[in-house]
């Protein structure tokens, strides 16, 4: 069956409303994403298992015998499933035994007695996957009709990979409900959600067709998992790329790692702050994709030890506590390689911040030629925050010896997307497949060595240019595409007008006590001379 064929959203969002009312909305990604997990990995056997046994009937295969006790061994031999990517689920943990006893009353035990079990299996297969299938159904407020009917809608045939092998239905239903989670969480799901379209279009530039791929803030896993639909799209081998990756939240850590394993990629994530505690001291990565955190103050850069061979420079100049923005920066040409390109979601005060801890960095950046190009994006793209954003693309590469590239050295692409996208509902915007291939092909025309084939690239008023480093010096490093392609050259300090509207409020409040006090001063005097 076509991926286009299955239709499933209504079902989904009707299984997570089984929990409404006894688990808020922000957790219910926490009881549903590990049954789709068990789920996934519960099929995979018996998928391999009806392979092995397809092996044993077949008289030209190797396996082939007719010995029951042979026949046993195969079946049960836990290596097997291990050497075809998958783990032998004991009966009691199966998918289908969690079917067959949806409607009992001890059904919250018997999930969570299943959790144990696969928890074991993943535990001694890659100590990481630790604590991954925590027991929470049992201390939850779920009732046992609750949970069993949310068994029963995920058990829908529309929802098996063994009824649509080539649709990868599970890893997209995994996506769906963190995508629609995002939106009924609000605010709070930044940490581990970047809308699709962005995530594509950055993948798109950067073209991570082989090689070590690294996101130091990596939420959920939604930049691995786009860079593995880019490598199937253009017939590349997931065998080709190795996947590391560093997350702050513990919760959110669970959610990448069951997010790769539905995609049975390899992988190395680790739990830790980027900022100051570096998990991959060592890693120089190809290719670099990350949406941090904006504007993360109070972040301590005290604690960074003097000389960490992250700064390109003293710590007091190069860093700040009022934002982290460029410790993001030079973390991350820190770790690419030799040729390697990051492609980086900013707050669009990024590109003009004036904070010396922020702007030495900026300048350094563009003194040294490691800036390739700045793509600035339209609002509403986010649904967790109204900050506007920009891409920062980040490069090694810009001396043309690879062969592939041209020598770009001594300018910047600026790339003005804000007009760009389309509204998909009242608050999110999002780019369709033209918007990204008009940026990334503009991208790719500027940077590749173009053969007799491809056009040219050329600057084309109010959308792109091609600057010179020393035209951007003349602008005091300031790297807002509007200055260069011609559109108004809009500086915006990456603060939602909700919270300047608060902040001139409190102001004005404050203004409103100091008048009230010179007014009784100025009442007092007046009284005197009188």
């Amino acid at each position: 069956m076509a991926k286009a064929d299955i239709d499933f959203e209504k079902e989904l969002w009707d299984a997570a409303n089984e929990l409404r009312g006894a688990v808020s909305e922000n957790n219910y990604k926490n009881y549903i994403l590990p049954l789709v997990f068990l789920k996934h990995l519960s099929e995979r056997y018996e998928v391999i298992r009806e392979e092995l046994k397809d092996l044993i009937n077949d008289p030209s295969s190797d396996y082939h015998t007719t010995d029951t006790e042979e026949i046993n061994y195969v079946l049960e031999d836990r290596d097997e499933y291990r050497s075809r990517n998958t783990f032998k689920i004991p009966e009691k943990a199966s998918w289908q035994y969690l079917k067959d006893n949806a409607e009992q009353d001890d059904i919250k035990v018997k999930i969570d007695d299943a959790f144990d079990e696969i928890q074991g299996l993943l535990t001694e297969y890659n100590p990481q996957l630790q604590n991954l299938l925590p027991r929470i159904f049992v201390r939850s407020e779920l009732s046992p009709k609750q949970t069993g009917g949310i068994i029963n809608l995920l058990s829908h045939p529309k929802f098996s990979e063994k009824e649509n092998p080539e649709s990868d239905i599970l890893g997209r239903i995994y996506e769906y409900y963190i995508g629609r989670f995002a939106m009924a969480e609000g605010s709070g799901a930044g940490q581990f959600f970047t809308p699709g379209s962005i995530v594509r279009l950055l993948v798109e530039l950067l073209e991570p067709y082989k090689g070590r791929i690294f996101d130091p803030a990596c939420g959920s896993g939604g930049m691995f998992v786009q860079s593995l639909k880019f490598l199937q799209e253009h017939g590349g081998n997931k065998s080709d790329i190795a996947i590391y990756g560093q997350e702050m939240t513990a919760q959110t850590l669970r959610l990448c790692l069951m997010n790769l394993m539905l995609r049975n990629l390899s992988f190395d994530i680790k739990l830790g702050n980027s900022l100051l505690d570096d998990k991959f001291p060592e890693l120089k990565a190809d290719y670099i994709i990350a949406n941090p955190p904006f504007n993360v103050s109070n972040w301590h850069p005290e604690d960074l030890p003097e000389g960490d061979p992250r700064l390109f420079g003293p710590r007091e100049e190069f860093t700040t506590d009022g934002s982290a923005n460029y410790m993001w920066m030079q973390t991350f040409w820190h770790h690419l390689s030799e040729t390697g390109t990051a492609g980086i979601i900013m707050a669009n005060g990024a590109m003009t911040s004036n904070n010396k801890g922020e702007k030495n960095v900026r300048q350094y950046m563009v003194d040294h030629s490691m800036v390739d190009a700045i793509v600035r994006l339209p609002d509403k793209l986010f649904l967790t925050t109204g900050i506007p954003a920009c891409l920062f693309i980040l490069s090694k590469n810009r001396d043309g010896n690879d062969g592939t590239h041209r020598e770009r050295n001594d300018e910047i692409l600026f790339i003005d997307a804000s007009k760009m996208g389309k509204m998909a509902s009242r608050k999110l915007r999002v780019f369709d497949d033209e918007d990204i291939q008009k940026i990334s092909e503009t991208y790719h025309k500027w940077r590749n060595v173009t053969s007799s084939a491809v056009e040219d690239y050329s600057d084309v008023e109010g959308f792109c240019k091609a600057a010179t480093i020393e035209e951007v010096i003349k602008q005091d490093y300031k790297l807002t595409p509007g200055i260069y392609v011609g559109t108004e050259a809009e500086e915006d300090d990456g603060i939602p007008f909700e919270e300047k509207m608060e902040g001139l409020k409190a102001q004005l409040l404050e203004q409103f006590e100091k008048g009230e006090e010179l007014n009784e001063k100025i009442k007092a005097n007046f009284d005197r001379i009188l």
